[in-house]
């Protein structure tokens, strides 16, 4: 399964350990590469649109759910599949890069 890079950058970002939404659009962005302006972060929009899908798609699965200054905070976790899909898209862009490596040396 093709992951699109907001979902590749939520993945790794819940790889280590559950996060609620802020804290999953803060992992991600610092994990994201400057883009031309100097800028890394997602929309806040992007990720909650991401992690529904993500959810519906089995990837990830809710781990717990507080009250944090009257609001719901919902932590989020990676399922096994989840966790596969992450370790295969992984592989799939070190050998893009690899390839990409091998044709820019010659």
């Amino acid at each position: 399964m093709a992951l699109n890079e907001p979902s590749f950058y939520i993945l790794a970002a819940l790889a280590q350990q559950p996060l609620h939404g802020y804290g999953i659009l803060t992992q991600a962005s610092q994990l994201r590469p400057t883009d031309q302006y100097g800028q890394r972060p997602m929309k806040i929009s992007t990720v909650y649109a991401a992690l529904e899908r993500l959810a519906a798609e089995g990837l990830i699965e809710i781990d717990s759910e507080q009250i944090h200054q009257g609001r719901l905070r919902r932590y989020y976790r990676l399922t096994r599949a989840g966790n596969l899909a992450l370790q295969e898209q992984t592989r799939r862009y070190a050998a893009l890069t690899q390839a990409g490596q091998r044709r820019l040396a010659l």
